[in-house]
C-alpha cells in the first residue's frame, strides 16, 4: 500500500525560529499571536509579524497554523470575531482551537478558514474524532495519551486528518490541561500563562507533623515528582508513519533556535529516508545523536506503547542536557575569500573546534583558525552577544547554517 508522506510540523516561537524551522525542513509551522494562544510568555507574533510569517511560509510553499486554543471566559469573547477575521486576512492556513464555543464562533465568522482541534481538547477516541469531523474540523490533534493501537483504530474509523506529537516536552496534567499553575501562582495555564509548576522541587509533609519534610526519593535536593522526561518517537518512526497519521508535530515554541533546527532536520531526514525505501528503513544513529545535541530532558516514548513506563519521570533534577552548544549563525558567505559572516550566539575563540550544521547540506568539523571583526581586523575571540565576525571556512557554507561546539563535560 502506498502511503502519503505525512507533514512535518515544527514550532515557531518568533520570526527567526519560524524561518529556521522552514529552512531546516518543516512543511508547516504553528505559532501564536498576541491573543487567544496558550503561550503568553512564548515570544508571540504581532499582527504585522503574522502577515510576514504567512508571506515567508507561502513563498517557501509551506503553511502557517495559528493557535487560538485558550479556554476563554465571557469577557474575552467580544474581540474574538475581529481577531479571527484578521487571521484569515493575514494568510493563516488554519487555526488551532480547543474550546467548542471558539470553534462555533470561528465556523460562523470565518467559515472558509480551516479548523484544527488542539491537543488541549483531549481527543482520545474515534467517537470524539468523528464528532469533531461532523462539526466541520479539518484536522484533530490527538491527545498525547493515545497509544499506537488506538491511533490505528481511529485512523480506520475516521477520515479527518490526524496530527500526532512525536517530540518534545510532556506535561504532568492531562494533555496539558493544568490547574497546578493557577493554584500555586494565580497564573492560568489554560489561558496561556503557565508557571511550569510541574518542574519545581517538592517534598512530602504529613498533616499532623507540619514543618517536617520527608523526601519522596533519597536526595538532599528534594525531588521533582511531577517532572516528566521528554517525548521522543524517533525510534518508532516507522510505526508512526504506518499508523496513517497526517502530520507529525514537534513541541517547543519556547525552545531555542538550535533546538528547532536540530530536531526538525533530524525528523526531516528520517521521514525522507523512510519514503525513499520503506522496506529497508531503520533509524540511523546519526539522527538520534542529533536529538542529543539539542537541549532536552532524558527521552521517553510516553503513552505510545500503552502507558508511560515507571522511569518516565525524572525525580532528581529538572535540568536539561545537551552535547552541543550553539555559538554562531552564518548570515552570508563569500566564495571569493572563503569567509563567512557569522552572528555570535555564544562566546567563541580561535583555536577551538567547531561543527557546521546546515539546513540541507552535510555538516563538517573544523578548527576555528581565523576570525576577524567586521572591519577585517584579526581577533582571537568573539565575546559579545550577537557580535558579527568573519570566520574562514574550509568549505562553502549555507546561509543560516549553525556553528556549534561540543559541550564541556563537568
Amino acid at each position: 500500500m502506498k502511503r502519503k508522506k505525512p507533514e512535518l510540523l515544527a514550532p515557531a516561537g518568533n520570526m527567526e525560529k519560524l524561518k529556521m524551522a522552514l529552512l531546516y525542513g518543516a512543511d508547516a509551522v504553528y505559532l501564536g499571536g498576541e491573543a487567544y494562544g496558550l503561550r503568553a510568555q512564548g515570544g508571540n507574533f504581532s499582527r504585522q509579524e503574522l502577515k510576514e510569517a504567512a508571506r515567508f511560509a507561502h513563498a517557501c510553499g509551506k503553511k502557517v497554523y495559528v493557535t487560538v486554543n485558550v479556554y476563554p471566559h465571557n469577557e474575552e469573547l467580544s474581540a474574538l470575531p475581529e481577531y479571527l477575521r484578521f487571521l484569515q486576512m493575514a494568510g493563516a492556513d488554519a487555526i488551532l482551537v480547543s474550546d467548542l464555543g471558539v470553534f462555533s464562533i470561528a465556523r460562523e465568522v470565518v467559515p472558509n478558514l480551516s479548523l484544527h482541534i488542539s491537543t488541549q481538547a483531549n481527543t482520545l477516541n474515534y467517537a470524539a474524532v468523528a464528532a469533531w469531523e461532523r462539526l466541520g474540523a479539518e484536522r484533530v490533534v490527538l491527545a498525547r495519551e493515545v497509544p499506537i493501537e488506538d491511533i490505528k483504530e481511529i485512523r480506520r474509523r475516521c477520515d479527518v486528518e490526524l496530527e500526532l506529537f512525536v517530540h518534545g516536552a510532556m506535561c504532568i496534567s492531562y494533555s496539558g490541561r493544568c490547574l497546578m499553575s493557577n493554584y500555586f501562582t494565580g497564573r492560568d495555564a489554560n489561558r496561556g500563562n503557565c508557571a511550569q509548576a510541574c518542574r519545581w522541587r517538592y517534598t512530602l509533609m504529613e498533616e499532623t507533623r507540619p514543618g517536617q519534610y520527608f523526601p519522596v526519593e533519597e536526595d538532599a535536593r528534594g525531588t521533582y515528582i511531577f517532572n516528566s522526561k521528554d517525548l521522543c518517537l524517533m525510534p518508532y518512526l516507522a510505526e508512526v508513519i504506518e499508523s496513517g497519521v497526517d502530520s507529525l508535530k514537534i513541541e517547543g515554541r519556547m525552545k531555542s533556535v538550535h533546538y528547532v533546527a536540530g530536531v526538525t532536520k533530524a525528523y526531516r531526514m528520517a521521514i525522507d529516508a523512510y519514503f525513499a525505501a520503506p522496506e529497508k528503513f531503520s533509524v540511523n544513529s546519526a539522527w538520534m545523536e542529533e536529538l542529543g545535541k539539542v537541549s532536552h530532558r532524558a527521552y521517553t516514548d510516553g503513552f505510545f506503547h500503552g502507558g508511560p513506563p515507571n522511569d518516565a519521570q525524572i525525580y532528581g533534577s529538572s535540568s536539561y542536557m545537551q552535547t552541543s552548544e550553539f555559538v554562531g549563525l552564518a548570515l552570508d558567505y563569500d566564495p571569493a575569500t572563503g569567509f563567512a559572516l557569522v552572528e555570535q550566539r555564544n562566546h567563541m575563540r580561535v583555536g577551538e573546534e567547531i561543527e557546521i550544521f546546515q539546513p540541507t547540506g552535510e555538516g563538517w568539523r573544523q578548527p576555528l583558525a581565523e576570525m576577524t571583526d567586521e572591519e577585517g581586523s584579526p581577533i582571537g575571540a568573539a565575546p559579545h552577544p550577537q557580535q558579527r565576525v568573519h570566520i574562514r571556512m574550509e568549505r562553502p557554507i549555507e546561509k543560516f547554517a549553525i556553528l556549534r561546539r561540543d559541550t564541556k563535560e563537568e
